[in-house]
């Protein structure tokens, strides 16, 4: 008689196992994911395009400016004072005073562009953001940029992950128990969702904004305010997704060899229940930065300085009404007319890159972790 012999990994599509050992189904699991992900372009760009910014978090520490606030600077032409924080300028069209010196519009001075190499055009790469064109005075796009890594990352990963564990759990409990645990979660995750997010943003800012000073006591009201506006769209995702798990075959099975309901959604409900989460996290990661800057943008004071650098709040900044005003308006009158489009086009760049990075990487980590989608 002759033993039957187990199914090879390739017929899965996955990579071959030594013979002759059994492998941890949990090693095994994982070797099959990175193996897919691997196969997959668009998620190791996205995994570039991620690394890349968490780099850029990690070395903000080190980057020579503040913390909480874009570095402001002035230039000796502009305005001619002397001091820290003060840059040499000159007019465009006149001999430098020095090699370092940055040319400057005689009639917007503190619009400085991107420059390529640091020699010709001073300590300013990625040029200028200021709202008022006229006065000489400017912030670092660069270091704010850096500087707003790990505050955009932070608050986009942790509003992410608070609001689908939450949902994770109460949309998990409801559809596997059913009945009236189901009706009461349910029902109070309408509540929330009949009220649109982004008023339900304002409200609890506008309420609990001023109670909670300073720098951590606004970033907590502003990631509570986030996570009650996410939590009930992953809990119904969730629900809709257990009530079709929990009928499965290697449910009942589960159920029929004794295991208790927390082994079943822990071992087997919940794992298999995880692929829109993520679909629904990559959404959502994307546009926690922009939605931030929609805030700014409105006049909301969510964070502790005006000139915070985060990611979205240097993007509302750089499409200021008032500053697009003033803009025209000196273009009426001056001779010549400058248009900072690097201080609109690299903060949108950087926002848009972080958003199409996180959604590559999410649709590899689907296809390679549903086995449905494996085939």
């Amino acid at each position: 008689m002759v033993d039957a012999q187990p199914a090879a990994p390739e017929s899965s599509g996955g990579p071959p196992l030594p013979k002759g050992r059994r492998p941890n189904p949990q090693i095994a699991q994982l070797k099959r994911t990175l193996y897919f992900l691997r196969r997959n372009t668009l998620a190791l760009v996205g995994i570039g395009i991620l690394l890349f910014m968490i780099g850029v978090a990690i070395y903000s520490p080190l980057f020579p400016a503040p913390n909480d606030q874009m570095t402001l600077m002035c230039g000796t032409s502009g305005n001619p004072l002397a001091g820290s924080g003060c840059l040499c300028t000159y007019p465009i069209g006149t001999p430098p005073p020095s090699p370092n010196c940055i040319a400057v519009d005689q009639y917007f001075p503190s619009l400085i562009a991107p420059t390529l190499t640091l020699t010709s055009g001073g300590p300013l790469p990625l040029g200028s953001i200021t709202n008022t064109p006229e006065n000489g005075y400017f912030y670092n796009l660069e270091a704010g940029l850096v500087k707003g890594a790990p505050w955009s990352l932070g608050i986009s990963a942790a509003v992410v992950a608070a609001g689908a564990s939450i949902g994770l759990l109460l949309g998990a409990t409801a559809g596997y128990l059913g009945g009236y645990s189901d009706e009461v979660i349910m029902r109070f995750t309408d509540i929330f969702l009949a009220i649109p997010g982004l008023l339900l943003l304002i409200v609890i800012l506008a309420t609990l904004g001023s109670a909670f000073p300073g720098l951590f006591g606004r970033l907590g009201i502003l990631l509570f305010a986030f996570i009650i506006t996410d939590w009930p769209i992953y809990t119904r995702i969730v629900r809709g997704q257990v009530l079709v798990t929990r009928e499965q075959k290697y449910v009942e099975a589960a159920k029929a060899s004794g295991a208790k309901n927390g082994r079943i959604l822990l071992r087997h409900i919940v794992p298999n229940s995880l692929y829109p989460v993520f679909v629904q996290m990559s959404l959502d990661v994307g546009t926690i930065p922009l939605s931030l800057g929609v805030l700014v943008f409105l006049g909301f004071s969510i964070f502790p300085a005006q000139w915070f650098p985060e990611w979205g709040n240097i993007t509302a900044h750089s499409v200021n009404t008032t500053f697009l005003e003033g803009l025209f308006t000196y273009c009426e009158t001056a001779p010549t007319c400058v248009f900072p489009w690097w201080q609109i086009f690299l903060p949108g760049l950087t926002l848009f890159a972080f958003g199409l990075a996180v959604n590559f990487l999410s649709d590899g980590l689907r296809d390679a972790l549903d086995p449905r989608l494996r085939r």
